[in-house]
């Protein structure tokens, strides 16, 4: 059922593409000919992606939501960088945005060298320990984008024969709070952050909560992602509650 119904979507891709060159062709023969009508409709027709036959609501929901938490990742890794200038110094880059652009290609995987081959809240773990030597930053970011990656089932867009799991969101979700947390908690042996991220209010200015607001848009749209899909598909997510302070990483790339 699933190989005929793959079939189907191929078949009425392609008449759409074949439509869409007929009407193209058409309008510039128009257009050859003099033809000055109003050629909105043929705009729209010339415009429209094939593969959008291939997708439900809750698939072009996905893709939206997906393309807005993994922008606040890279606006996270950005800010990390500007607030820690020696984490991306440490890999030997020649500038945050060299640094960037290692970190964030996509041909990584969300892998980084500075993680010895942990991924997920196991790398964000390691950045915020005190005797780790490496970026920080680094492992931070490789952990919390490896993790939703899997979220995501290691997916950039979705169709109809594709497959969410609302668990993974949800955790995901839920590791998102705690990675916040420690993030603006963790400190070495001598009482000094870690990372710095959000900053406290001060007389000459005011408070710097932006960290905050990343980490919450990302929060917001994974539970909203995770309730669309478990009632799309009848399906019970098992809610947990804890306390940020002793709170415990939640289970998300060995869930399947």
């Amino acid at each position: 059922m699933r190989r005929a119904l793959a079939v189907v979507i191929v078949l009425l891709a392609g008449c759409a593409h074949s439509v869409d060159r007929g009407r193209t062709a058409g309008k510039t023969a128009g257009n050859l000919a003099g033809n000055t009508g109003d050629n909105s409709a043929s705009n729209a027709v010339a415009t429209f992606d094939p593969k959008q036959i291939g997708k439900t609501d809750i698939d072009r929901v996905a893709d939206i939501h997906r393309r807005e938490i993994f922008a606040s990742v890279r606006v996270l890794a950005e800010k990390l960088y500007r607030r820690n200038p020696r984490e991306w110094k440490k890999g030997g880059h020649a500038s945050i945005e060299e640094a960037l652009d290692r970190l964030l290609d996509p041909r990584t995987g969300w892998r980084s060298t500075e993680t010895g081959g942990k991924r997920g809240t196991d790398a964000i773990l390691l950045a915020l320990r005190g005797e780790f030597e490496g970026d920080r930053v680094a492992a931070f970011i490789a952990g919390m984008g490896s993790m939703l990656n899997a979220a995501f089932e290691e997916k950039t867009e979705f169709f109809i024969l594709d497959e969410l799991e609302p668990q993974k969101l949800y955790n995901s979700a839920r590791n998102l709070e705690i990675a916040a947390w420690k993030l603006a908690s963790a400190r070495d042996a001598g009482g000094a952050l870690l990372l710095l991220s959000n900053e406290t209010a001060q007389a000459s200015q005011p408070a710097n909560l932006s960290f905050e607001r990343e980490f919450g848009k990302m929060i917001g749209n994974l539970d909203l992602l995770s309730g669309l899909i478990a009632d799309k598909g009848h399906r019970t997510i098992s809610r947990v509650a804890q306390s940020l302070a002793t709170a415990v990483f939640l289970p998300v790339m060995a869930l399947r």
